[in-house]
């Protein structure tokens, strides 16, 4: 059984920073992409950011320059570092782990929110 936990979520002004983490636990061989998905009230879930276990990252265009991903891979932990913050940026904040455990397949957390006011 895998779990992904997110945590670092709440509420900040326009231009506040804030740092997201999941860690995933449970029993599986190996992490590959790990990576954070937003989904706005009304809107699908869109990809924010990604990291492979090598360390090669992808970003969304209107996150590339304000946030950071990272990981740690002896925590089985992947972080997001939000700086510049948005209204626009609200939404609920989804992590995913692509990794080996009965099978291969994506595994996703449930959520933390995030609410910019301006």
């Amino acid at each position: 059984q895998v779990q992904l936990v997110e945590s670092g979520g709440g509420l900040v002004q326009s231009g506040g920073t804030l740092r997201l983490s999941c860690v995933a636990s449970g029993s599986f061989a190996s992490i590959y992409t790990m990576g954070w998905h937003r989904q706005a009230p009304g809107k699908q879930r869109v990809l924010v950011a990604a990291i492979t276990s090598g360390g090669i990252t992808n970003y969304a265009d209107s996150m590339k320059g304000r946030f950071t991903i990272s990981r740690d891979n002896a925590k089985n932990t992947v972080y997001l570092r939000m700086n510049s913050l948005k209204p626009e940026d609200t939404g609920v904040y989804y992590c995913n782990a692509d990794l080996f455990g009965s099978t291969y397949a994506t595994y996703w957390g449930q959520g933390t929110q995030v609410t910019v006011s301006s």
